[in-house]
């Protein structure tokens, strides 16, 4: 049997004719498999669902109690049957409930990475090697210039920032699903015990991760919080409210933007960002080779990103690579959650 006879794209997205379901489909389908919950891979209006606990709980507060017709949950490395296959989960580290769904057929097994990385996350499963012979891989951040180092001293870099302007709130950018809670996460980390305040379009996802068991302290909404209250303290924000009315109510504001892109210094120029904090939950250049090298995979498939670069770096170590060029993926929407959950009195 080739790979193609198991998973093949197609303008909805990776297709399982002989599972009958889609992974991550761009579309309504009648059964979908999530990996994660982000808006560009998770969709509302699928007859069926399947997708760790997390995942569905997270569709849920997105979307709504009807986001799709039904829901099955599944748990990191169980398996279930679906038609001819065996899909399996496993950890991705990208960000709570985040998965690689492992599909398997007459001895031959593909790993569907959606969204991954592989270092430390204190809010989810850290990421799981999977051996396979077709690996699906992103390639959000698959040029060499994306190496994103270490995220512990980025967070250094925001509380030097705080210690030498106390009188001037510090609004981070971060996206509202895994970005904003793993921030929170890595500055208590550093002993940090003060109150960090939210945008309203956080707030649900944030009260969720901490119902999870999640430890992240004093969280507040900004909007109940005064002017020299907001001074000198960490505010989270989706990275669209940086530039909106919103941000006006604070105290001469040092603007910041927590993103993997943050390495290009054209790109924190574009935002007008004032301390780029070059903080991902997507693997980089390193991490993406190092990955597929250790799944021991002989295809490589590359979607949702840098395609190229990877699939030619794949190809230079004998290995048989191609793009899947699926429209519909690509890094979670800035706005992510702002529209959904923003509440009356906040700019969207």
């Amino acid at each position: 049997m080739r790979p193609e006879d198991i998973l093949v794209p197609t303008p909805v997205g990776v297709c399982c004719r002989i599972g009958g379901f889609y992974i991550d489909p761009t579309q309504a389908v009648d059964k979908a498999v999530i990996t994660h919950g982000h808006s560009d891979h998770a969709r509302a209006g699928h007859r069926a669902v399947l997708a760790t606990q997390e995942t569905l709980d997270l569709m849920r507060l997105r979307y709504g109690e009807n986001f799709a017709g039904s829901t099955q949950a599944i748990s990191y490395g169980e398996s279930v049957a679906l038609g001819g296959t065996r899909v399996t989960f496993h950890p991705a580290g990208h960000v709570l409930g985040s998965a690689q769904i492992a599909v398997e057929a007459n001895g031959l097994r593909i790993v569907a990475s959606g969204d991954y990385k592989n270092v430390p996350d204190p809010t989810c499963v850290p990421f799981e090697l999977v051996a396979c012979d077709v690996f699906i891989t992103e390639a959000t951040f698959g040029l060499p210039v994306f190496r994103h180092g270490d995220a512990d001293a980025e967070i250094v870099k925001l509380l030097h920032s705080l210690a030498l302007f106390p009188e001037r709130a510090h609004l981070v950018g971060a996206y509202s699903l895994g970005k904003a809670q793993r921030l929170i996460a890595l500055i208590r980390n550093t002993g940090y015990d003060k109150p960090i305040y939210l945008h309203g379009a956080m707030e649900k996802i944030t009260r969720y991760y901490a119902s999870r068991g999640i430890a992240l302290g004093r969280v507040e909404l900004a909007r109940d919080a005064s002017k020299a209250e907001l001074a000198g303290a960490v505010t989270l924000c989706p990275p669209s409210a940086l530039k909106e009315v919103w941000s006006r109510r604070f105290p001469d504001p040092v603007t910041c933007f927590a993103s993997g892109w943050m390495r290009v210094r054209a790109r924190a120029r574009q935002h007008l960002v004032e301390l780029p904090l070059v903080i991902s939950d997507h693997a980089d250049w390193d991490g993406l080779t190092t990955t597929v090298a250790a799944t021991g995979a002989s295809h490589i498939w590359v979607t949702h990103g840098q395609e190229e670069a990877l699939v030619h770096w794949s190809i230079t170590r004998g290995l048989q690579a191609q793009p899947l060029d699926i429209v519909g993926y690509g890094d979670e929407d800035e706005a992510d959650g702002v529209r959904e959950n923003a509440e009356p009195g906040e700019a969207t």
